[in-house]
């Protein structure tokens, strides 16, 4: 997961997952394959992520702008656990300040916001 903050409103922080648009061509396993390396400098073949294993609708905000979003999550097992923010943009880095990785109960105990808010009910049921 990442702890960020939209701009406009550094002082609520935030943990959200690894993610964004897809551009144009691309599938949704390709945009979440590219996604993942350029935020966290993980490399992932788009066919090992396989189909959605979870979607959902959400509207939020963020620096300004309102979003409606649809959201496809996938679930990759990764053999190591090292992160690197190299390959994130000025606005991404200027907006997360760090990453870790975190269970369902460690989710549950945050006292701090977590999007999406029912990853640790799809997290057990994965598991």
């Amino acid at each position: 997961m990442l702890f960020g903050v939209n701009p406009p409103d550094r002082d609520n922080p935030f943990w959200f997952t690894v993610g964004g648009g897809a551009d144009p061509g691309e599938t949704l396993a390709e945009a979440a394959a590219r996604e993942l390396f350029e935020e966290v400098g993980i490399a992932a073949d788009p066919a090992a992520l396989g189909q959605p294993v979870w979607s959902r609708t959400t509207k939020f905000s963020f620096d300004g702008t309102r979003y409606q979003q649809e959201e496809e999550y996938f679930l990759l097992r990764v053999s190591s656990t090292e992160v690197s923010f190299d390959g994130m943009d000025a606005d991404e880095r200027d907006t997360v300040i760090e990453h870790r990785w975190l269970t369902a109960a460690d989710l549950e105990s945050l006292t701090v916001p977590f999007f999406p808010p029912g990853l640790p009910v799809l997290l057990r049921g994965l598991l």
